[in-house]
């Protein structure tokens, strides 16, 4: 990447992108295989996820595993707490305080995923105690030919069936009792918590969530959960298994969590998900022509390579594989070059009213 991604102000603020150096998080499964050379470092075999501008710590891991450093050591973090208004913007402080409201990752399993879900924000208030659940979508950036996720119950299922799939652990049941849904390269979805989901292998995405590790397990046998962990988040089956989404998800009701082509917004840039994402988070297909606002995003260079063009015509150049995060106060960027990125948003600050102030 050109140009010294520094640019630090006085107080801690950044006025330039920041490169997001890789932040590799290993996890109970198998991957990593295209992660590695889209980000051009060696990965372990258990290296299947990249946290990309995070302030969360993983669940289950040694303390300090999942937050990400700036190229100058600092923790993000630490860097959004020495000046929130100056990366997060002054709406967003009002608003959401300094939370950065997104966690954005890279995902990459080579073998298919456990079924999981995740609590909504109801859920994690009351019994997790925490303002976030973890609503989450996925932007594909490659898969396989039959590449496919599974997502949501097919049809209603009764708290006494999920008790006794959750207890059989028969992992063809809980498949088949899921929607298949096929994905290919340019697709994204969004992922209400609560509803159960599992990624096919070989899927790989960007993927945006709330700023939480919260995982429930359905499918659990045999899985190394780390230090501590348990499937049901210490709460007990029970009560665990009372933040699934047990609804029947039909086309139709699948068909409202994406779009069916992505949405222009303005030259150059367009929208990559539904508008009931946007209490949560906000995601864009950006390339040349596109005049990006001042706001904290996390720019995830797709293709190709971008050159970020500041108000004083200062130009970063990113190439495929490379990340930046673009705190508020560097302003408006128009983009040049024949490439392509996903930037993720946090949710408009209206949102706040929808969801609560955190």
């Amino acid at each position: 990447m050109s140009q010294a991604m520094s640019g630090e102000q006085p107080g801690g603020a950044a006025s330039a992108p920041l490169r997001l150096p890789a932040n590799f998080v290993p996890r109970f499964y198998r991957g990593g295989s295209r992660l590695g050379p889209f980000r051009r470092i060696a990965t372990g075999p258990y290296d299947g996820e990249d946290w990309v501008g995070s302030t969360t710590q993983a669940l289950g891991a040694p303390e300090g595993l999942g937050p990400s450093r700036l190229a100058d050591g600092r923790l993000l973090a630490e860097a959004v707490a020495a000046d929130p208004e100056g990366f997060l913007g002054p709406d967003h402080v009002a608003a959401f305080g300094t939370s950065t409201e997104l966690l954005v990752k890279l995902l990459d399993p080579d073998e298919r995923l456990a079924v999981h879900y995740h609590p909504d924000q109801e859920f994690a208030r009351i019994h997790l105690g925490c303002a976030h659940g973890k609503t989450e979508a996925w932007v594909v950036l490659d898969a396989p030919a039959d590449g496919a996720v599974h997502l949501g119950f097919r049809e209603e299922v009764s708290a006494e069936a999920l008790a006794a799939l959750s207890q059989a652990q028969d992992s063809v049941a809980m498949l088949a009792a899921l929607n298949r849904v096929p994905v290919q390269a340019g697709d994204a979805i969004l992922v209400p918590a609560g509803v159960p989901h599992a990624v096919g292998a070989g899927v790989f995405a960007v993927e945006l969530q709330e700023p939480t590790d919260w995982s429930l397990m359905l499918e659990h046998a045999g899985l190394d959960l780390g230090e501590g962990g348990e499937w049901h988040l210490g709460l007990g089956p029970d009560m665990a298994l009372a933040a699934v989404d047990r609804s029947g998800w039909t086309p139709e009701r699948l068909a409202e969590l994406r779009l069916p082509a992505p949405l222009p917004l303005a030259p150059g840039v367009a929208r990559l998900l539904p508008e009931r994402a946007d209490p949560f988070f906000r995601a864009e297909s950006v390339s040349a022509g596109a005049l990006l606002a001042a706001a904290f995003s996390v720019l995830v260079c797709v293709d190709g390579e971008l050159a970020l063009v500041d108000e004083a015509g200062g130009r970063t150049v990113m190439t495929a594989g490379e990340s930046v995060l673009l705190p508020y106060r560097y302003g408006r960027c128009a983009l040049e070059g024949s490439g392509r990125a996903v930037r993720c948003l946090p949710p408009p600050t209206d949102s706040a009213a929808v969801t609560g102030a955190r």
